[in-house]
């Protein structure tokens, strides 16, 4: 059985779990820092508002309805899209979709994984 981690995200008041297989939650926490590091160097008009990683830990039991509990998966596509429809070719903006796009992969194939694993 696969063991998963959450990732905690802030933004204003409003917060939300990611669940990361643990392996890579740290890989999610690290690109988020990364991510913040380089946005302001972005110049476009329209550039994705991002939370902030402020945790992980390893079980999450929700009292509160309005917080959610979001598969990695789902949300660095979600990421990806947000940061594809910047309309900006500068080196930074490359640079950071790469790194999206390099995490989107390996969750994909650790899904792909799973799955065939759960299956057999």
């Amino acid at each position: 059985m696969a063991t998963m981690r959450y990732v905690l995200l802030k933004q204003n008041d409003s917060i939300q779990f990611v669940e990361m297989p643990h392996s890579h939650a740290y890989q999610l926490s690290a690109l988020n820092l990364r991510l913040h590091k380089e946005i302001d160097k972005l110049t476009a008009e329209h550039v994705p508002s991002l939370p902030n990683a402020v945790a992980e830990c390893n079980d999450v039991e929700l009292h509160d309805s309005s917080i959610t509990v979001v598969s990695g998966l789902d949300y660095i596509n979600s990421l990806e899209k947000d940061f594809a429809g910047v309309q900006e070719k500068s080196y930074p903006l490359i640079s950071l979709l790469t790194e999206i796009r390099a995490l989107q992969a390996q969750l994909e194939q650790w899904y792909e994984e799973y799955e065939e694993e759960r299956i057999n």
